[in-house]
């Protein structure tokens, strides 16, 4: 991963790092061979430096990590999930551009 600023959630990080964090999480579920995952990761990392501290933008591994895919019923990648104070508020399924993902995070800041 590209930017520093992006976080590894993992099966074992989530509940803490996601779920009981003091602002939204924007969750990007994805796959090393997941092209489109691939094409979203520039988009991710200018997210990351655009909201560093408002937001906390970070990937999970869907392949490494499917106690929490098979939780929120990820079926197809890129999933992206905005939580909020434990529960998704938002979802961008595919790959959207870097307006599409603003939109939703101002809707909810």
């Amino acid at each position: 991963m590209a930017s520093d600023k992006i976080t590894t959630f993992t099966d074992g990080n989530f509940d803490t790092d996601v779920l009981q964090a003091a602002t939204p999480v924007l969750v990007d579920f994805w796959a090393e061979w997941c092209g489109p995952c691939r094409a979203l990761a520039p988009t991710m990392d200018a997210l990351a430096g655009d909201y560093d501290g408002r937001v906390l933008i970070g990937k999970l591994n869907v392949d490494e990590n499917p106690g929490i895919t098979v939780k929120y019923m990820v079926r197809g990648i890129p999933t992206v999930m905005l939580f909020k104070g434990g529960e998704v508020v938002d979802q961008i399924v595919g790959v959207a551009d870097k307006a599409e993902f603003q939109k939703v995070l101002d809707k909810h800041l």
